[in-house]
């Protein structure tokens, strides 16, 4: 019944994935509208919602453009309900804004499958993931995917491994060009934090471990699956399944290194994750086993919100 609805694409799916995004954004924010009634910090929190859905929205235009799904809307449904379990990852404004650019990135870095304007994309691409350290200094690691991707396409190419470095340089002279017009200071702009924390106490409640083994438990069995099946995708498309799946190591890294446990850090890992355990939906023969996973990814979450 359930896969039957996202198994093809339909607009109804977005309509679905649009309630799942509203009631997951509404739990997080209701306490703090509560206690901040105001018009101003009611469309403050309305843009905010705007942003998350249109996270959803790149993400499928990026997975339908490459092709990292069949024809059917899992992906979505997955990314709503990762959305659903973790709904603090709706609180922190920086993430959210770091999270879109980095999608922006993979954007340009996926589209080097056609190896055409690839200085340009490259250039791109670092520019994207630049913008996205300024919000949040350890989206700064997602470079790493970058040159990963030279890598897969065995780019041998000296100017090609300069370019990101240039994107990179491009965006700290126009932030500190800023900066000092605006403040009069040269790194007012570019106040990145650096610290890191591996305090844990914030997930030692029920729905956090509920959430987070899910995630952790669910993504590795289907990235062990995952792997299988990127040997049998067309060899044009499979540095673009490695790409998604080095995306998501990066991913869970920066999660670890989060400066900050308040399940925001999770946020990174929706995109990368919904395209894995989707492939891995997509690959199940048994009907009832297909049911029964989609079933607890659905229910869980709801559950969720009782505790």
């Amino acid at each position: 019944m359930i896969t039957s609805i996202f198994n093809k694409s339909k607009p109804i799916n977005f309509v679905i994935v649009f309630f799942i995004m509203l009631l997951a954004f509404s739990v997080a924010n209701v306490k703090p509208f509560l206690e901040s009634v105001s018009v101003s910090f009611f469309f403050e929190k309305t843009a905010w919602f705007v942003v998350c859905y249109f996270t959803i929205l790149l993400f499928n235009f990026i997975v339908v453009k490459n092709s990292l799904t069949k024809n059917n809307h899992y992906q979505i449904l997955l990314f709503g309900l990762f959305f659903l379990m973790l709904p603090q990852c709706s609180l922190d404004g920086s993430v959210l804004m770091a999270n879109i650019f980095v999608m922006f990135g993979l954007r340009r870095l996926l589209s080097l499958r056609t190896q055409i304007k690839i200085k340009k994309k490259l250039f791109d691409t670092a520019i994207w993931f630049a913008v996205a350290t300024l919000f949040y200094f350890w989206a700064i690691l997602f470079f790493i995917l970058i040159f990963a991707t030279l890598l897969l396409y065995t780019d041998n190419r000296v100017k090609n491994w300069v370019v990101p470095f240039a994107g990179l340089a491009t965006v700290l002279v126009i932030s500190i060009s800023a900066s000092v017009v605006i403040y009069n200071n040269f790194f007012e702009i570019i106040n990145l934090s650096t610290t890191t924390s591996y305090n844990y106490s914030n997930y030692n409640t029920m729905p956090y471990l509920i959430a987070i083994t899910m995630l952790f438990s669910f993504g590795v069995w289907a990235s062990i699956f995952y792997v299988k099946l990127v040997q049998k995708k067309k060899k044009t498309y499979r540095p673009s399944f490695k790409i998604i799946f080095i995306y998501v190591i990066i991913a869970f890294v920066t999660a670890i290194l989060s400066p900050q446990k308040n399940g925001s850090e999770f946020l990174f890992l929706f995109a990368p994750l919904a395209i894995i355990m989707g492939n891995y939906i997509e690959s199940i023969k048994e009907k009832w086993f297909k049911e029964l996973f989609v079933s607890v990814l659905l229910v869980v979450p709801f559950l969720l919100l009782m505790l």
